[in-house]
C-alpha cells in the first residue's frame, strides 16, 4: 500500500509497504480517506529523532508519519466493540501513547480502537482528518484545569482550530474564557463561531493589554492556553491575575523570546509550563469517558476541520509547502 514515510535525513518519501495482516485484540483496520497537515506534523519533522521520542508518542511503525486523519473501519479485533466495525472514525495517534503503530498517512492503519472517535454517519470523513487532535488538547486543557482550581481561561491563538474547539467545549462548562486574536478580521471570525465580542481582544488594538487587564479580572481567567509564545506572552504577564499559570502548547511566534522581569513571578505568584494532551490524566486515565463525551458533540462545526487545497499521495511536497493561512492541506488517500 501507499505510505508517506519519513527518511534518515528527515524528509518524506512515498514509499509502498505491506498492508496490515487482521488486527489483534483491542485493535481495529481503517482505511484512510484523508490526512490533514497539522502544523505538529511540520514542527515534529524538522526535530533530530532522538528529541523526537522524548516529546512524541510511540514508535512509528514502518517510519510511516502523521498524527491525525479520518476513514473508516474496515475490521476490528477481538475485544473490541462492535459498533466501530463499518464505522467512520477519526483518529489522534497521540492517544494511545505508548503504542507502536503506523502514523496515519498511508492508505491502511491498525492502532487500538481508543484513538479512534466515532463520527456520525452523514458526515465525510476528511471534513474531520484533522481535528481529533485539537478538540482532544482543548478538552484535556480543561479537565486539567479545573482540577487545578482555575475559573477562567484566556486562549492566545484564539481563532486557530485548537482556540475554536475551546470556545465550545468552554461554553459546555460555562468556563469563562477571553481570546486573543491578532486582527480584526481574526477577530470577526471568532465571533461568528458564537464567542461574545467583550471577550476577544486582539493584540494589535493600542489598548489591548488595559483591556486584558481589565476583562482578566472580572472573569478570574488565570490559566493561559498559549500557543504563541514570543513577545506576547511578554506583553501579557503584567495583565495577567495573581496567582496565573501560562502553558505552552504551540509556538507560532517561532524563536522570539518570552522576556520579563523575575519580580512578575515572585509579586504574583505566576507559573509557566509545558502542555501536552497525551500526558494527562484525561488521556491517560479517562479516555473512554473522554471519547463518549466528545460523541456527543462533535457534530458542532467548529470541530470540523478547515480544509484547504486538496493533494494527492505523490504531491506530499507540495502539501507540506502549501501555505493557506487557517486552511488546512488535506491529503486524500480514498474516496
Amino acid at each position: 500500500m501507499k505510505a508517506i514515510c519519513v527518511n534518515e535525513s528527515r524528509k518524506l518519501e512515498l514509499r509502498d509497504i505491506p498492508s496490515p495482516s487482521a488486527p489483534p485484540s483491542g485493535y481495529i483496520n481503517v482505511k484512510i480517506a484523508a490526512a490533514s497537515i497539522n502544523e505538529g506534523d511540520k514542527t515534529f519533522l524538522k526535530l533530530p529523532a532522538a528529541a523526537l521520542a522524548s516529546l512524541a508518542s510511540g514508535a512509528r511503525l514502518e517510519d510511516v508519519w502523521g498524527a491525525s486523519a479520518a476513514g473508516t473501519v474496515t475490521q476490528i479485533g477481538a475485544n473490541t466493540p462492535t459498533a466501530y466495525l463499518g464505522r467512520k472514525v477519526a483518529i489522534y495517534r497521540g492517544l494511545k501513547p505508548d503504542d507502536a503503530v503506523l502514523g496515519l498517512w498511508c492508505e491502511m492503519v491498525q492502532l487500538p480502537f481508543e484513538a479512534c472517535l466515532l463520527l456520525p454517519d452523514d458526515i465525510e470523513a476528511k471534513d474531520y482528518s484533522g481535528s481529533l487532535v485539537n478538540v482532544v488538547t482543548a478538552y484535556a486543557f480543561l479537565e486539567q484545569v479545573a482540577v487545578e482550581g482555575h475559573h477562567g481561561v484566556i486562549v492566545t491563538a484564539g481563532n486557530s482550530a485548537t482556540g475554536r474547539a475551546m470556545a465550545v467545549l468552554a461554553r459546555r462548562r460555562g468556563m469563562p474564557t477571553l481570546f486573543i486574536v491578532r486582527s480584526e478580521k481574526a477577530k470577526e471570525e471568532v465571533l461568528k463561531g458564537g464567542a461574545e465580542a467583550e471577550h476577544v481582544l486582539s493584540s494589535s488594538h493600542p489598548d489591548f493589554t488595559r483591556d486584558l487587564e481589565k476583562k482578566a479580572r472580572e472573569l478570574g481567567t488565570t490559566a493561559v492556553f498559549d500557543g504563541v509564545g514570543g513577545t506576547l506572552i511578554s506583553r501579557m504577564l503584567g495583565a495577567l491575575p495573581p496567582r496565573s499559570s501560562i502553558f505552552f502548547y504551540g509556538f507560532l511566534s517561532g524563536a522570539e523570546k518570552v522576556e520579563f522581569p523575575s519580580a512578575a513571578f515572585m509579586t504574583k505568584d505566576f507559573t509557566m509550563r509545558r502542555f501536552s494532551n497525551f500526558n494527562t490524566v484525561t488521556v491517560r486515565e479517562r479516555l473512554g469517558d473522554m471519547l463518549k463525551d466528545l460523541e456527543g458533540c462533535i457534530q458542532d462545526p467548529l470541530f470540523a476541520t478547515t480544509l484547504g487545497k486538496e493533494f494527492e499521495p505523490e504531491q506530499i511536497e507540495a502539501a507540506m509547502e502549501y501555505d493557506g493561512g487557517s486552511k488546512k492541506a488535506v491529503v486524500i488517500f480514498s474516496k
